[in-house]
C-alpha cells in the first residue's frame, strides 16, 4: 500500500501527464536546472494554495479516493497559456499540461526517515587481491581480466584473432599486437627484455608502414608485417620505440618512430613517460585508486565509485547524501566477523534513486579496457593531473551516472526507493565493440546495435535474477540510458515497459526504421524476438537529454548566450558534414536522412565538387561543410541556427542554445531535447522535410516582436543543456586537490547559488502538499488504472 494526500485536480490531467512528470522530476536532480527549480524543490516548504489535500491511498488492485471534487482549481483560468500555447513557470515556457500541473499542483515533500544498510559481508578469499568485495551483497566485483566467485581465475583476453599464414597476427582489430599481449586487458607492450616493457605498443605501432603510392597520399599500415627489428632496436640511426631514452630522443640524439603514441589512459608524454590520473566515475570519491577505469576501493568502502562505506569505514567519512545519520549498531557486533550489517537512519527528501551495483562487464570493465584515453568519457586528466574536458558527445552518460550517484536523493534501500537506475554504459560497448577478440561481434551479425541490445538483455536478465524490485512493477519505475545515435531503437523488448533517457527522441511516426548511414548501428536486422516492435521512443514515459558539450571557459566569459539581436546579423547559420556533393562529405546518400543534402541543395554558401552554390544561395545565409575557427562566435551572431540530424541525432540543438540562437529543426517526427515538457513554439522553429525549400521565406515571416520573444526564452533555458551538477562535482575535486579550481570551474562556480537556487528558490511561492516524489511514483507503477479513470 503506497499511501500519500492527494489534491482536489483533475485526475485525466494527472494520468495524461504523470509518468513523464516522474521522469523530469527525478532527471533534474542530477542535471543543471532541468526542470528550473533547485534541490530545493523538493524542500520542506509548505505553503498554503486552493489545492487543499485530502486523504487517499494507492493499493495494488487500484485506487480510492474520498471526498473528491472534479474541478476545484480552474487551470484554464488561473494558469492561461499564452499565444503560443505556454505556461511559463519559473522563468521557462513549458507545454500547458505540464506547466498547469507545475504552476497549481506544485508540490514539496518534508523529509523522512529512511533506513540504509550499512554492510559488513565479507567475500570469499577478500576476492583474492584481484577485485573488490560489496560488503552489502559479499560478492567480489573482479578487476578486468579476472572472474570467479573469488576473483581466482585469471581470464586469457587475446589481443590478436587466428592467425592464418596470410594474415600471421590475424585480421585486424584495434588490439592487434605484435609484442606482448597483456591478457587481462588485451591491450599491448614493448614486453620483458626492453628497456621500457611498459611502453604501450598501440597499432601501427608494431607493424610496417609503406610510404604514400601518390603525393600527398596517406602512409598504409601493413597488417600482416611486423616492424620488431625497428620498435625492439637499440641503433639510434633507426626508428626505434621499445628501448629509445625521452631525454636522447628530446634531445634529437635518436631517432623514433612517430606512429607509436600513448593512446592508453594514464600516460603522457611522446614516449609515455609520464604518468597522469586515469578517468574513472567520480575519481572513486578519494577512497580507493583509479586502474584505468576501475576503481581499486581502499579497506572498508566499495561500489563502483568507492562511495559506499562498510561497517569498517569511519562515519564521519562517509559520504553526504547518507549523512547526518543515526547509527544503529548491533549488541556484541564484531566487525570483523562476516555479516554484521549495522542500520543508519538518514533523513532523505523524495523522489529515492537505487542505483544498482551492476557486475563490472557492464561499466568499469568497458572504462579500464579502453584502447583509446578519450572514449565513451567526458574528460581525462593532463600531465599535471588537472582536469581536460573532452568534446566527446557521448560524456553525458558518465556526467548523469556520477551525478546520481553523488546525490542526497540516492538511496540504498530498495524498498523505499521510488526510482531504480540501471548503470549500463553503452557508450562504451559501442564506442569498443570489436577492439578486441573479446568483444567480438561475431555473434550479433557485425552489427553494434545488436550487440549493445544483448548487454542490456544480460543485464535485465541479473537484475531480475538479483534483486525483487523488478517484478514489483514490471520495471515501470526503472529508468535506462541509451546514449548512441538512435538511442532506445535497440532496447531488447523485455526493458520497453521502463523509462528511457536518450539523445534520440525518434516516435517512428515518419521514419519507422533505422535512419543512420552507418551499416554496423542499423538495428533494421535485428530480429523481432529480440527487439520487439516498440518505437524508439515514447514521449508518454521518456524523455530526451542534452549531449555532452565541455564547459568552454572562453565561450562562458563572452556569455555569447546572452548576446543580443542587434549583434546577430546573420540571418541563418549551419556548418556541418553536408555529404558527398562536398569534398570529404559523407559518401552515403541517406546520411542525416537526406535532410543536410537538401539544405545545401537550396541554400550551399559553399561551392560543391561542381563549383555550385545552392539554387537560393543568399549572403545572409550561412550552409557550409568548411570548418571555423570561430564556430561558437558564428553561431552567437547568428539568429537562427540549423539542427538537422546526423547519423540519428547531433549535437547542434545544444549548440544553437547554448550560444544563444533560436534553433530551426528540420526533423520530423523527431524529438528533441525535452521537447516533450517544454514548449518548443516559445524558442524554436519546426520546419517540415517537405518544407525545406521554403526555409528562408519561414524564418523571413518572422517579425522583430517574434524573434525577441524567442531569443529571451532561449536566454532562460541556456543552462539546463549543461551538465552543470557533474562540472562542478569535478572542480571540488580540483579545489581539494589543488587548493583552487581552474578557469572552467571558477566561471561556473560563479554562478552561484544565485542562478541555480536563490533565483529559483524566489519562484516557489506556490505548493501543495501533495508529494511528488512519492504519489507521482506511484501514478507511474499505477498508471493505466488511471489512464482508464478520472475522478
Amino acid at each position: 500500500m503506497v499511501g500519500f494526500q492527494t489534491l482536489r485536480c483533475s485526475w485525466s490531467l494527472v494520468a495524461t501527464i504523470a509518468s513523464v512528470v516522474a521522469l523530469v522530476s527525478v532527471v533534474h536532480m542530477f542535471l543543471s536546472p532541468l526542470l528550473p527549480t533547485s534541490l530545493d524543490y523538493f524542500g520542506v516548504r509548505q505553503i498554503q494554495t486552493a489545492c487543499s489535500p485530502f486523504n487517499g491511498s494507492v493499493g495494488e488492485g487500484g485506487a480510492s479516493f474520498a471526498g473528491v471534487s472534479q474541478g476545484m482549481i480552474d487551470f484554464d483560468a488561473r494558469f492561461p497559456t499564452d499565444s503560443l500555447g505556454a505556461v511559463n513557470y519559473r522563468g521557462a515556457p513549458w507545454k500547458a499540461e505540464i506547466g498547469k500541473w507545475f504552476s497549481g499542483c506544485d508540490s514539496v515533500t518534508a523529509a523522512i526517515d529512511v533506513t540504509e544498510g550499512i554492510g559488513g559481508k565479507t567475500c570469499k578469499n577478500e576476492c583474492s587481491g584481484q577485485g573488490i568485495c560489496n560488503k552489502e551483497l559479499g560478492q567480489c566485483r573482479c578487476f578486468h581480466g579476472y572472474a570467479g566467485e573469488a576473483c581466482s581465475e585469471k581470464l586469457q583476453l587475446n589481443c590478436n584473432l587466428p592467425g592464418s599464414s596470410e594474415e600471421p597476427f590475424g585480421p585486424w582489430v584495434v588490439s592487434i599486437c605484435p609484442a606482448q599481449c597483456d591478457t587481462t586487458r588485451a591491450m599491448c607492450f614493448c614486453g620483458e627484455g626492453t628497456k621500457y616493457p611498459n611502453r604501450p605498443v598501440p597499432e601501427a605501432c608494431g607493424f610496417k608502414i609503406n610510404l604514400p603510392t601518390k603525393p600527398d597520399g596517406p602512409k598504409i599500415t601493413n597488417w600482416t608485417r611486423a616492424d620488431l627489428d625497428n620498435i625492439f632496436t637499440y641503433n639510434s640511426s633507426k626508428f626505434g620505440w621499445c628501448n629509445v631514452d625521452p631525454k636522447e630522443a628530446y634531445a634529437g640524439k635518436v631517432k623514433y618512430k612517430v606512429e607509436c603514441d600513448c593512446k592508453y589512459d594514464g600516460l603522457w608524454g611522446q614516449f609515455c613517460e609520464i604518468p597522469s590520473t586515469c578517468s574513472c566515475l567520480n575519481q572513486c570519491s578519494g577512497h580507493g585508486h583509479c586502474r584505468g577505469g576501475f576503481c581499486q576501493c581502499d579497506k572498508g568502502w566499495h561500489g563502483i565509485d568507492c562511495s559506499v562505506p562498510s561497517v569498517l569505514s569511519p562515519i564521519q567519512e562517509w559520504p553526504k547524501w547518507l549523512r547526518p545519520a543515526t547509527v544503529d549498531v548491533p549488541d556484541e557486533a564484531h566487525f570483523t566477523s562476516n555479516n554484521v550489517n549495522v542500520k543508519a537512519v538518514v533523513k532523505k527528501e523524495r523522489p529515492l534513486v537505487y542505483v544498482y551495483d551492476l557486475p563490472p562487464e557492464f561499466n568499469s570493465h568497458l572504462l579500464e579496457g579502453r584502447h583509446y584515453k578519450f572514449e565513451c568519457i567526458n574528460r581525462i586528466y593532463s600531465e599535471q593531473n588537472t582536469t581536460i574536458w573532452t568534446d566527446q558527445l557521448y560524456g553525458a552518460q558518465m556526467a548523469l551516472y556520477e551525478s546520481i550517484l553523488s546525490s542526497p536523493h540516492r538511496t540504498l534501500n530498495g524498498e523505499e526507493a521510488d526510482y531504480f537506475y540501471v548503470p549500463v554504459l553503452d557508450s562504451c560497448i559501442i564506442t569498443r565493440a570489436d577492439d578486441a577478440p573479446h568483444l567480438s561481434m561475431r555473434e550479433t551479425m557485425g552489427l553494434r546495435s545488436a550487440l549493445t541490445l544483448e548487454l542490456y538483455r544480460k543485464a535485465y536478465d541479473h537484475i531480475v535474477e538479483q534483486y525483487p524490485y523488478w517484478n514489483r512493477s514490471s520495471g515501470r519505475d526503472h529508468i535506462w540510458f541509451f546514449s548512441w545515435d538512435e538511442g532506445a531503437c535497440y532496447a531488447p523488448k523485455e526493458i520497453w515497459n521502463s523509462m528511457m533517457l536518450v539523445h534520440w527522441g525518434n516516435t517512428n511516426s515518419k521514419h519507422n526504421h533505422s535512419t543512420t548511414a552507418y551499416w554496423a548501428d542499423n538495428w533494421d536486422r535485428i530480429p523481432s524476438d529480440k527487439r520487439g516492435d516498440h518505437p524508439c521512443f515514447d514521449p508518454e514515459k521518456d524523455l530526451v537529454l542534452p549531449a555532452w558539450k565541455r564547459p568552454d571557459p572562453d565561450t562562458l566569459k563572452l556569455k555569447l548566450w546572452a548576446r543580443p539581436r542587434n549583434e546577430r546579423t546573420k540571418l541563418f547559420y549551419f556548418n556541418g558534414n553536408l555529404g558527398p556533393a562536398y569534398a570529404n562529405g559523407r559518401p552515403e546518400s541517406t546520411y542525416s536522412m537526406g535532410i543536410r543534402q537538401k539544405v545545401a541543395e537550396e541554400f550551399g554558401s559553399t561551392p560543391n565538387k561542381e563549383g555550385k552554390l545552392g539554387k537560393q544561395y543568399n549572403a545572409n545565409v550561412t550552409v557550409t561543410p568548411e570548418r571555423s575557427f570561430n564556430y561558437y562566435g558564428e553561431l552567437a551572431s547568428s539568429t537562427f541556427c540549423g539542427v538537422f540530424p546526423g547519423d540519428g541525432w547531433s549535437g547542434r540543438m545544444e549548440d544553437s542554445i547554448l550560444q544563444g540562437c533560436i534553433p530551426v529543426i528540420i526533423q520530423d517526427g523527431i524529438f528533441l531535447p525535452y521537447e516533450n515538457v517544454l514548449n518548443y513554439k516559445s524558442f524554436a522553429v519546426r520546419i517540415k522535410e517537405d518544407e525545406i525549400q521554403d526555409l528562408i521565406r519561414i524564418l523571413q515571416g518572422y517579425n522583430e516582436t517574434q524573434i525577441e520573444f524567442m531569443l529571451s526564452n532561449v536566454r532562460n533555458i541556456w543552462q539546463r543543456f549543461l551538465y552543470r551538477d557533474a562540472i562542478l562535482l569535478e572542480a571540488e575535486r580540483e579545489k581539494k586537490l589543488f587548493g583552487r579550481t581552474y578557469d572552467w570551474g571558477e566561471e561556473i562556480s560563479s554562478w552561484g547559488t544565485t542562478t541555480f537556487c536563490r533565483l529559483l528558490y524566489r519562484y516557489c511561492t506556490t505548493s501543495c502538499t501533495m508529494t511528488l516524489g512519492g504519489a507521482i511514483f506511484a501514478l507511474n507503477r499505477r498508471i493505466l488504472v488511471y489512464q482508464k479513470h478520472a475522478c
